[in-house]
Order: C-alpha cells, then sequence, then structure tokens
C-alpha cells in the first residue's frame, strides 16, 4: 500500500462499485474484503482501479460523494472516450457537462482525452481560450472540435 491512500465511503454500495470499476477499467482488481459475519455483506475492502489503489467502506446513507472530489480518467483518445462514457452511461451514470459524468453511486469523473491537455498547455493563450470555450460547451469531450476551435484561434 502507498503512504496515501483515496478513502471511500459508500452507502452500501461498494461491492456493487468494485465489481462495475473492475469490469470497466483495465488494470483492476479487488484485493480483499471484509465481511460482517461469515456471509454478510462487505463493510470494507481494499481495491484497485486502473492502477490506482483504494480503500472502500459501506458507510450507509451518512456520508455521499460531491463534485468536489472527482476521479480523472487519462484517455488516449476520442475511441477510449466513447468507451468509458458508453460504459458509464448504460450502467445509469449522469451526464454533467466538461468531460464530467457522476456514476450510479454517486461518484464522479472526469473522462478526458490526452489531447484535450496537450492543447491548454500551448504557449498562445488565444488557443487555450478557443480550445477552453469549447470545452465549456460540451458534454462529453469531442476531440475533433476541440481541434478545430485550436485551429482556428
Amino acid at each position: 500500500m502507498s503512504k496515501v491512500t483515496p478513502f471511500l465511503m459508500f452507502n452500501d454500495q461498494l461491492e456493487a462499485a468494485m465489481e462495475f470499476y473492475s469490469a470497466t477499467f483495465p488494470d483492476s482488481e479487488i484485493r480483499s474484503v471484509a465481511r460482517a459475519g461469515e456471509d454478510g455483506p462487505i463493510n470494507s475492502a481494499e481495491f484497485v482501479v486502473g492502477g490506482q489503489l483504494f480503500m472502500g467502506y459501506n458507510g450507509g446513507p451518512y456520508f455521499s460523494f460531491s463534485e468536489g472530489i472527482s476521479l480523472y480518467v487519462d484517455c488516449a483518445d476520442q475511441d477510449e472516450v466513447d468507451e468509458y462514457w458508453d460504459k458509464l452511461v448504460k450502467a445509469g451514470a449522469k451526464p454533467s457537462q466538461c468531460g464530467w459524468i457522476k456514476d450510479p453511486f454517486g461518484l464522479t469523473w472526469q473522462i478526458v482525452p490526452r489531447r484535450f491537455t496537450e492543447l491548454i498547455r500551448d504557449r498562445d493563450p488565444g488557443k487555450v481560450k478557443a480550445v477552453m470555450e469549447a470545452m465549456m460547451t460540451m458534454v462529453k469531450l469531442d476531440v475533433a472540435e476541440l481541434e478545430r476551435a485550436y485551429n482556428e484561434a
């Protein structure tokens, strides 16, 4: 375990969340679980999503996630953005804007193409502004539209 590990408090959906995350993202696994009794529900667990270690706990309705914490998914290209977006939507996630989507367990994800990050690192502030303005109009990020805004600036 690394020195600092994100700890997520679920509203009694930890097992379903871990199963969905490990089926959706490569380099994911459920490492260990602690149950309430021999056949009881999972109380806590250690799991990996996309290579990142997490601890999870079924804390009940006392805790909920907010957009103040989100998980950033670095996508190689538009195909990868589409793949994750579609899997999340199919599972019941609610799209927001600017590449943000809230999964059925209440956790917010940012599904971001690597090209967006490259474009906003440009030294030309006019091009960066154009890309940011284009991004602000999107729900799911669209690489072709981001590049169009960049090229037209």
